[in-house]
């Protein structure tokens, strides 16, 4: 894919995340709002759903197809044949989104030849909006879900470039909130113990590959299960800003439209 399609969809990708945030916010300011299982025991909401239509029905116009947490049924058999596709979580951190705690993000990726193209992650409550890719570079900014510019150029002037400058003396160790393992906590005293002044956080969804791509954390080990949704527009942002996202085993970087939508255990730093 040339540069110049890689920056007409980024900015149709922006856009999305930021139509799907405003429908997200919606059930979000309700007093209340319904929570259904899904089969894996995960919660679903009527903003996951909605968020799910807004996005599906953009990106359809383009002539990529797309991969989305709430569409996940699509067989092997067909998706191994994509050359190209979207990769798309309407609702990352739904946990957190019921807990109302705002940690939680749209996710929307470009992957070619199983590689990320770029990354988009848009945190509705934060207001928080991050892009980038290995050839674009990676930028954050802190915007209204309105108003975006028409052109990707001004949108990236509006933003700062990642990583950011920051002044901290500790070691920083992201993880997750809702998905602590007992293979992270022995990493972090590990940590510890080689390092000496290591500092903890947890937070939800992509949020924390993004404090990563910031330069706000060194590293975040992800020692249990996630899916592809859940990381690939993560890992083009944390490419773009010169970090890597790879296979805790091998140290390959991580791929995607497997046949198992299962990431195994990542770092990325």
């Amino acid at each position: 894919m040339d540069d110049e399609l890689s920056r007409e969809f980024l900015l149709i990708a922006a856009r999305t995340s930021m139509m799907a945030a405003s429908a997200i916010m919606k059930v979000y300011s309700r007093a209340d709002f319904n929570v259904d299982m899904k089969s894996d025991n995960s919660p679903l909401t009527d903003a996951d759903r909605n968020a799910h239509e807004i996005i599906v029905d953009v990106l359809k116009q383009t002539p990529i197809p797309v991969l989305s947490e709430e569409g996940r049924e699509i067989p092997y058999g067909e998706r191994k044949g994509w050359d190209q596709l979207w990769i798309v979580d309407p609702l990352d951190g739904t946990k957190e989104f019921v807990k109302r705690n705002g940690e939680f993000t749209v996710n929307i990726a470009l992957v070619q030849k199983g590689n990320p193209v770029f990354g988009v992650i848009y945190a509705p409550v934060l207001k928080r909006l991050y892009l980038g890719g290995r050839n674009l570079g990676a930028y954050g900014c802190t915007r209204e879900m309105e108003n975006l510019p028409d052109d990707l150029d001004k949108l990236i002037k509006q933003c700062e470039k990642l990583p950011l400058t920051v002044s901290r003396s500790s070691y920083v160790i992201m993880g997750s909130r809702s998905h602590a393992t007992p293979e992270l906590t022995a990493f972090v005293e590990k940590k510890r113990k080689e390092i000496g002044d290591v500092e903890f956080i947890s937070a939800g969804s992509s949020l924390k590959i993004c404090q990563v791509a910031e330069g706000v954390a060194d590293i975040y080990p992800r020692l249990g299960p996630t899916m592809e949704w859940d990381t690939a527009a993560g890992q083009g942002i944390a490419e773009g800003a010169g970090r890597s996202v790879t296979v805790w085993e091998t140290g390959e970087p991580l791929t995607y439209n497997r046949e198992d939508l299962l990431n195994p255990w990542f770092l990325v730093q």
